[in-house]
């Protein structure tokens, strides 16, 4: 049987605020075959900002 980490595999995302703040997320590679950008709350710059895909 497959894992359940080849369809849907761990990814951080890395704030674009350069604080270096990260999310830690699972996304479905078969809906989602691109990087995913999300937009988040960073705590350390204390808004709204784009959390990016890190490989």
């Amino acid at each position: 049987m497959a894992k359940s980490t080849d369809i849907r595999p761990i990814v951080k995302l890395r704030s674009t605020a350069g604080t270096g703040y990260t999310y830690v997320t699972k996304k479905n590679r078969r809906n989602n075959p691109d990087r995913m950008v999300l937009r988040k709350y960073d705590p350390v710059a204390r808004k709204h900002v784009e959390f990016k895909e890190e490989r």
